[in-house]
């Protein structure tokens, strides 16, 4: 059998590979950033609030789960802020935290000040949004990631008014909390973040929210796509605080680590490689690196296409994927974000995720990517 594509034919493979679910992971911490299944049949705008098909949503849940993985809840993957506003995303986390104890799963839910809308607000404003989301996380007994958030990049003026409202959260928090560094090529609202555009100057403010309160805070997903700039941080975090890599450029080798330490995984790749992760990750608890590298070394190609600029619209193929691999059953996404990559984008994501044996049914995702094709005007 084969697909045409707009630039040629392609013979899909014919076998998928075999990951096997099992227990929960022991060298490292792995979340995967989880995108939300919309409701394809709702009469919803984009401009309306979030339609989700809860079902396929917790569905895809336990798919995670069942591999081991921890699940990061209504994050920049599930759109958050771009179609899902703050009501989709509580109910999202309610409804998560629950099947996760159902389950046994482990979950953590992004705490952030979308309540506030686009205007954003004071400072004053700011904190109670962040205060009255932290209460709803905790309160469904899920640990806490405080995301950076676009309404204080807005808001604050110096860094000091970073540190004294994460210093004021840190306090409040029940438990631990993972710390949310994400940059402003996953969205461009979040410039400055910490207080300067200088890297170097926010990775100081960001380590003295830290020093204030190392207890309460179990790690730091950092998302700036830059190796080097992750490893110095993570050697600078105090002892039995994570850095959680948020790199889908560079996870294998920093998942890996070097002689003075490694990153955990809190990462948006790992929803359409979830149970290829897993099995990497499996293999690295053993000690055998070179075996980890190996499996997961070939999907760098395929997330660096995903996360291609403009990045912020990664979730589009995260969600293609999702479709062609048959975890939902359509390819509609809120607030109709679809449409955000092109078709020859898309043919490309097919192609490599067919490659690294991705699908279960490869001969399912032949017929949903040739249905696809056919929309677009490439005859079969």
């Amino acid at each position: 059998m084969t697909i045409r594509l707009p630039h040629g034919v392609y013979e899909p493979r014919a076998e998928p590979a075999v990951f096997a679910g099992g227990a929960a992971l022991a060298s490292r911490t792995v979340f995967s950033a989880a995108h939300v299944v919309a409701d394809p049949y709702a009469d919803a705008s984009p401009d309306s609030p979030a339609a989700v098909d809860w079902d396929a949503t917790l569905a895809f849940r336990r798919h995670l789960w069942s591999h081991g993985l921890g699940v990061a809840e209504a994050m920049d993957t599930a759109q958050r802020g771009m179609g899902l506003d703050w009501g989709g995303a509580a109910e999202l986390i309610r409804r998560s935290a629950a099947e996760a104890k159902a389950v046994g799963g482990r979950i953590a839910c992004g705490v952030g000040t979308d309540q506030l809308g686009p205007g954003g607000g004071s400072l004053t404003q700011v904190r109670t949004a962040y205060e009255e989301q932290l209460a709803l996380v905790e309160d469904t007994g899920a640990q806490a990631i405080l995301m950076a958030s676009r309404a204080l990049a807005s808001a604050a003026r110096t860094p000091d008014d970073y540190l004294s409202l994460y210093t004021h959260l840190l306090r409040q928090a029940r438990e631990p909390v993972i710390l949310h560094w994400l940059g402003p090529m996953f969205d461009p609202g979040l410039g400055g973040y910490w207080g300067s555009a200088d890297l170097d100057a926010a990775t100081s403010v960001l380590l003295d929210v830290i020093a204030g309160h190392p207890d309460k805070v179990d790690g730091v997903k950092i998302s700036l796509l830059d190796a080097r700039r992750e490893i110095d941080l993570r050697r600078r975090l105090p002892q039995g605080v994570r850095c959680y890599t948020g790199d889908d450029f560079n996870y294998p080798e920093l998942i890996a680590g070097d002689e003075r330490g490694f990153s955990h995984a809190l990462l948006g790749i790992f929803d359409p490689l979830g149970p290829s992760a897993a099995q990497a990750v499996r293999i690295l608890d053993t000690g055998d690196v070179a075996g980890f590298r190996k499996l997961l070394d070939p999907t760098v190609e395929l997330s660096r296409h995903l996360f291609e600029a403009p990045t912020r619209f990664y979730k589009t193929g995260v969600v293609l994927l999702a479709w062609l691999a048959g975890h939902q059953s359509h390819f509609t996404m809120v607030g109709g974000l679809q449409s955000a990559r092109s078709l020859p984008h898309l043919c490309r994501a097919y192609e490599l995720a067919d490659g690294l044996g991705l699908f279960p049914d490869p001969g399912l995702a032949e017929t949903r990517m040739k249905s696809l094709l056919t929309m677009y005007g490439v005859a079969q």
